[in-house]
């Protein structure tokens, strides 16, 4: 299970990061823009949810660059990410960090933290790698 406290540990570890506070939650921003933060499911969430059992928490959003990479990030069946209604036409993903792998969640990170900063912090970090 990954946890909160590993979520910031990579996310602070990227350029420029600050972590905030965001509806109350934990998040995580680059220029003044949010690319991560705590997500908790609303009551009107889990009422959509019907009958399925909502994933388990902790749950972290994190933003794709734009609604075709988060069709693509879906499509690969990773366990753990997923969407909800309340997200249709929003350029994040979900994850459900109990059923997440580390490096999947450092990887998301690292493509919502380029798809929120800077371009040339973006270009700096890529050409340093």
């Amino acid at each position: 299970m990954v946890t909160l406290d590993e979520v910031a540990a990579l996310a602070l570890r990227l350029p420029e990061v600050a972590e905030g506070v965001r509806y109350g939650n934990r998040s995580w921003g680059v220029g003044g823009k949010v690319f991560a933060w705590e997500r908790p499911f609303s009551k009107a969430d889990i009422k959509r949810f019907g009958r399925e059992e909502p994933p388990p928490g902790p749950i972290v959003a994190i933003s794709v660059g734009d609604l075709g990479e988060k069709e693509a990030v879906l499509a690969e069946g990773r366990p753990g990410f997923f969407t909800i209604p309340h997200f249709d036409g929003y350029s994040a993903v979900l994850v459900a960090l109990p059923a997440v792998q580390l490096r999947h969640v450092e990887e998301s990170l690292v493509d919502g933290w380029l798809s929120c900063a800077p371009r040339g912090l973006a270009e700096e970090y890529l050409a340093g790698r």
